[in-house]
């Protein structure tokens, strides 16, 4: 009698021992606590609506947070501040029968249900506010142009005395920009790292940051993993210096590709079709390493023509040692560097005429009152060459209207939807072509472009490729379409994204893939030496043939 009962005592014992609840990992508690304060600060009816300082309860919830292990006292944690922020009324209007026409692909708010962080009390609750979530106005995020349709930040403190010193400073600032981009970002699902995994790695880099230097460096990480040209990022106003020549990558080589001209005369020991092969004695492979990481960009080709900026500038002014091949033989020289205020470019012509028949125009050149002088007189020509490796002057639709006896459309977009943050909807585009009857252009059109056609450029090269007879060359271009969104997250840390997305009608995305190409075209290192336009000359044998 008396083993059974041991036994017995010993079988009850084991089963009747507590579970070890499950502890949560720091990075988990705050990934998931940045994830809810967003959450709440655009969701919520009373958050949204500024009836809280919304920093502040970030700063006041932190360090309760760092006390809990378990999913169910983090979650009872989070439960308390969402219950203290009072009562979300039903919202009729929410569950109305929407048959507004989204694009999904940016929305996600699965991580709500996530039972291995979060338990079924607290899920069930922000299940409840997404349902009965604010509608109308947003006290942090507005659309002042409804027919554009990107955001404008408000109401976001400017911290001019940024204590970046303090740990839960530097999170609230990352958590901050992460939440921006989860939810107003259009293209936050093309980036290459999943956008929930980037605020995984930031974490523990923004805490540890000893320096300002590092928690800079952190933010510009997470910048620079949105894959946006758009994307680039200011901390303080550098007063950089830079030589008075040019360099760009060709055929994966940093060369010389042309030189800046100046009241004064500037002297430089390189020449036009240099590879420049180190600077001050690092190489240039390791500077483009080092760099990539810290390089905003869409594509490859737009982060080598960012980086490129990034290794030949200075902070320092004086002379810079450059190790450079000419001709299959290395040579070293000292290259003087000056304030970028006295370097500038010669002017360059606005349109001129080719031989054998062919108008040549320079879309960077060209203001709305040039246009139809131009046009008149290039309208006899076999063909016209539309220069736009450059950033144009807002004369598409007037381009346009001579090259198209109709309206056509040319694109269509996504626009954030402040009453359901995370999900865009589609609208129409706009048309390009005559408004009234006029002569139209008959001759062949021939669009040029490159790593430089970026943002409006892009825009412009998709409306004069409604025309008829039109062929586009060049290469990739920068893959950032759709009018940008300023970002200031306070203590003079800037930045900014692609706001709206922009589609060819058809759905074709130019985001980081660039305009539609239909030549390609890629300048050689022996057609810069020769001091030649390849991509023209290519234009030029198109127009002739």
């Amino acid at each position: 009698m008396y083993r059974i009962t041991f036994f017995l005592f010993i079988f009850l014992g084991v089963n009747l021992t507590p579970i070890h609840a499950q502890e949560l990992s720091e990075n988990q508690r705050l990934g998931a606590t940045a994830k809810v304060w967003g959450f709440l600060k655009y969701y919520h009816p009373k958050v949204a609506r500024g009836k809280f300082d919304w920093d502040a309860e970030l700063l006041k919830i932190l360090p309760k947070v760092e006390q809990t292990k378990t999913k169910e006292t983090f979650s009872q944690t989070l439960l308390d501040w969402v219950n203290g922020l009072g009562e979300v009324p039903i919202c009729k209007k929410c569950d109305e029968d929407n048959q507004t026409d989204y694009f999904d692909k940016n929305f996600d708010l699965s991580w709500i249900k996530d039972t291995e962080i979060f338990t079924k009390e607290l899920s069930d609750k922000l299940g409840f506010i997404e349902k009965n979530r604010n509608q109308g106005k947003q006290h942090y995020v507005s659309v002042k142009h409804k027919q554009v349709g990107n955001i404008t930040l408000e109401n976001e403190p400017e911290y001019a005395d940024l204590d970046w010193q303090d740990a839960n400073m530097r999170l609230l600032i990352g958590f901050k920009y992460w939440n921006i981009i989860e939810y107003f970002f259009p293209y936050k699902y093309q980036t290459d790292e999943p956008w929930g995994e980037v605020l995984l790695e930031a974490i523990p880099t923004l805490k540890s940051a000893s320096t300002e230097k590092e928690f800079h460096d952190a933010l510009l990480k997470m910048v620079v993993k949105i894959d946006d040209s758009h994307g680039w990022f200011v901390t303080t106003t550098h007063n950089y210096t830079w030589p008075s020549f040019k360099t760009n990558f060709v055929e994966d080589k940093l060369v010389v590709t042309g030189f800046y001209e100046s009241s004064q005369e500037l002297q430089t020991p390189l020449e036009k079709g240099d590879v420049i092969l180190a600077i001050d004695n690092e190489p240039v492979e390791n500077l483009l390493l080092e760099g990539m990481e810290y390089t905003w960009g869409s594509n490859k080709i737009s982060k080598l023509r960012n980086l490129n900026y990034r290794i030949v500038r200075s902070l320092e002014e004086g002379e810079r040692t450059i190790k450079f091949q000419r001709n299959g033989q290395v040579r070293e020289e000292e290259a003087k560097y000056y304030p970028r205020d006295i370097l500038h470019s010669s002017f360059k012509e606005k349109w001129k005429m080719l031989p054998n028949n062919i108008g040549y125009v320079n879309m960077g050149e060209i203001v709305v009152d040039d246009v139809k002088k131009i046009m008149d007189s290039l309208m006899q020509t076999k063909a016209i060459i539309f220069d736009i490796r450059n950033y144009p002057k807002g004369t598409m639709y007037h381009v346009g209207a001579y090259l198209n006896s109709e309206r056509r459309n040319f694109y269509k977009t996504i626009q954030p939807d402040l009453n359901y943050p995370g999900k865009f909807k589609w609208t129409d585009g706009g048309e390009v072509g005559s408004l009234r009857p006029k002569e139209i252009y008959q001759g062949k059109i021939i669009l040029m472009v490159n790593e430089d056609t970026q943002s409006h450029a892009e825009f412009s090269t998709m409306a004069l490729q409604t025309a008829d007879n039109v062929v586009t060359i060049g290469s990739q271009t920068a893959g950032a379409d759709g009018n940008i969104s300023y970002i200031n997250l306070g203590g003079d840390i800037r930045t900014c994204m692609s706001g709206m997305g922009i589609f060819y009608p058809d759905g074709t995305e130019t985001q980081r893939r660039g305009v539609k190409i239909d030549v390609e075209v890629h300048p050689t290192l022996k057609g810069i030496k020769e001091n030649r336009d390849e991509v023209l000359e290519k234009a030029i044998e198109i127009a002739e043939d």
